[in-house]
């Protein structure tokens, strides 16, 4: 009996190397005086960035000095669309800190300001029934209509326009029942803090409503400014960007985490960490026939019975290369099973994207048996049997390693049942 092993995406000699010393000794402890060989085809057909990663923008050091106001604002933007709530939570929980919201918290107060736990400090003055002027701007934005007209109100036509009307309601909702925004509502007595709150209670509405399109949203930068604007406009306010306080906080934070020449380092580093996982993949669709060569030389040229055993993109490559063939009446000599272990071949199939097989066609008469290994939590692994109904020779086999993705997606090789299922499979003991 003969196996041969071919590796996955991303692999490359070291690791290989580390990878088929364990299959082999598995193999070889089942399979007593089988001939366990590799393909290994990293370093020839898998992907490097030739130009050194001259195409990534942001890959080289820029000039060092000031940030671009325009990488500060879509940082803080950044930051909004993925908790909408946070300039309003740093307002009601440290904005206005002071006595009647006019200042900070170790400022002097009046003996008439009074202090309570939940509405923090309040004029024993005021004039009963008076609403303060905070909760006056949450009524404001509670008694917005939640579907504005797309014609005849510049609100309601901005929204459809940029693809924001069907999440609205939504994010007025989310806004105004928040107890972030009761908080600093009872925390904004002044009409300087009411103004500041109108605004950052509109940021936090356009980006709920942004952050609940996603993609499906066509808004620019002017046109989510000018939905900020009409918003804060309607809760009495006029101010076009966060009160100081929030921008102390949050304005520093964003700079750290999401400003251009981060996000340049890390797209970098991120582009050539992935090179030669997502790279392989690339290079394999564009020019497979290259790596299905030289498979086809190596299967061929020892004796059968072979087994062959492709993980990944490896299986993917096999797939292609026993369906080329068997399709032009030449199968692989030799080839009795074809295992793929974390496979995304059934998922191309699918896709109409799997070179050899267009999506509803048959595996050809002369392809092997196949065994298509998966785990339930590789989100790389597919099923084989549900898209090949009624053919006999695809089964599949669930695999359980107890990891997370990604690590679940390497650990097939120190399960057991793995062997044992291709073990069945070998000696015509088939389950499944």
């Amino acid at each position: 009996m003969r196996f041969v092993f071919v590796h996955g995406t991303g692999v490359r000699r070291e690791r290989h190397e580390r990878l088929f010393a364990l299959v082999r000794e598995r193999l070889t402890g089942r399979f007593h005086g089988a001939a366990v060989e590799s393909c290994y085809w990293g370093d020839r057909f898998g992907a490097s960035l030739g130009a050194g990663g001259r195409s990534v923008p942001g890959r080289r050091p820029g000039p060092q000095g000031a940030p671009d106001p325009v990488d500060a604002e879509t940082a803080e933007w950044a930051l909004l669309l993925a908790d909408p709530l946070c300039e309003l939570r740093v307002l009601a929980e440290t904005g206005w800190a002071g006595p009647g919201g006019r200042g900070d918290s170790d400022d002097t107060y009046d003996q008439g300001d009074t202090y309570d736990q939940d509405a923090g400090y309040g004029d024993a003055f005021a004039m009963p029934g008076v609403q303060a002027a905070g909760n006056r701007v949450l009524a404001l934005l509670e008694g917005l209509p939640p579907a504005p007209p797309p014609t005849g109100d510049e609100l309601g036509a901005l929204l459809h326009g940029t693809g924001l009307a069907a999440g609205f309601a939504t994010a007025l909702d989310a806004a105004a029942g928040s107890a972030e925004a009761s908080r600093a509502a009872s925390r904004a007595a002044g009409e300087p803090q009411a103004r500041e709150l109108a605004t950052t209670l509109a940021r936090a509405v356009t980006a709920a409503a942004l952050a609940g399109a996603a993609d499906e949203a066509d808004c620019t930068g002017a046109e989510r400014d000018r939905l900020v604007e009409l918003l804060t406009a309607r809760l009495g306010g006029d101010g076009r960007v966060p009160g100081a306080r929030v921008a102390a906080v949050l304005g520093r934070l964003a700079l750290r985490v999401t400003t251009q020449p981060l996000l340049d380092a890390r797209r970098g580093s991120l582009t050539a960490g992935a090179t030669p996982g997502l790279g392989d993949i690339l290079r394999y669709q564009a020019r497979g026939h290259e790596l299905r060569d030289f498979l086809h030389a190596r299967i061929t040229a020892g004796p059968g019975p072979t087994v062959l055993i492709g993980h990944s993109l490896g299986g993917i490559a096999l797939v292609d290369l026993l369906s080329f063939a068997a399709a032009r009446g030449e199968a692989v000599p030799g080839v009795e099973l074809l295992v793929t272990v974390g496979s995304q071949a059934p998922f191309l199939y699918e896709l109409g994207a799997l070179t050899a097989l267009e999506t509803g066609a048959k595996l050809p008469y002369g392809f092997p048996r196949w065994l298509n290994v998966y785990d339930r939590h590789d989100v790389l692994s597919y099923l084989a049997a549900p898209v090949f109904p009624g053919d006999a020779r695809v089964s599949d086999h669930e695999v359980r390693s107890r990891q997370p993705f990604p690590a679940c997606h390497s650990a097939y090789w120190k399960q057991d049942s793995l062997y044992e299922r291709i073990e069945q499979a070998v000696t015509g003991a088939e389950t499944g």
